[in-house]
């Protein structure tokens, strides 16, 4: 791990000293301080880095994270979204249903930025979409019940020959009536 924490503070102290001018007093000491603080990092910045990411903790608050223009993961606190679906599958594995479980959100609040999904609904109204979805439907319909084989006329017939059958049953088990003398 050290070889990492000096790659990185070569990494660090160069690109600052590409746009800086230095004296090599100057870079030793920037050497020195960039990898106290990653070291201090590594050990300190382990543990308080959990605590900080609990589970349960919103990275901010609820209201701020659902903006008209934008929306915000209550996870990790990345911004700029326009639907967080995508984000949530590929960041944190996870479903959206377990996005708003793990943060109390409510199934009203969309997952959304607000204009988004006013753009695509006046879109979808524009375009005609909902008539287009009702057609489609009618023809799938339609096409599923041509396909069907007449099982519900033999069923039918079926049905009251075992009624009469019951019937019938059932009359041979009572008794006869006795006759009165």
């Amino acid at each position: 791990m050290t070889a990492t924490l000096v790659e990185l503070t070569a990494g660090i102290v160069s690109s600052h000293a590409a746009g800086t001018e230095m004296s090599s007093e100057d870079l030793i000491q920037e050497i020195n301080r960039v990898f106290t603080t990653l070291k201090k990092l590594e050990t300190e910045g382990a543990t308080a880095a959990e605590g900080a990411a609990a589970p349960g903790a919103p990275a901010m608050p609820i209201k701020k994270a659902f903006q008209n223009d934008q929306v915000c993961c209550l996870i990790c606190g990345k911004t700029g979204f326009k639907t967080l679906t995508r984000h949530l599958k590929q960041a944190h594995d996870m479903k959206p249903g377990q996005y708003r479980k793990q943060f109390n959100i409510p199934a009203s609040q969309s997952l959304t930025a607000k204009n988004y999904s006013e753009a695509r609904r006046k879109a979808a109204n524009e375009n005609n979409l909902a008539a287009n979805l009702e057609k489609a439907r009618a023809v799938r319909a339609a096409k599923k019940d041509a396909a069907k084989p007449a099982k519900p006329a033999k069923a039918a017939a079926a049905k009251p020959a075992k009624a009469a059958k019951a019937v019938a049953a059932k009359a041979v088990k009572t008794k006869p009536a006795k006759a009165k003398a």
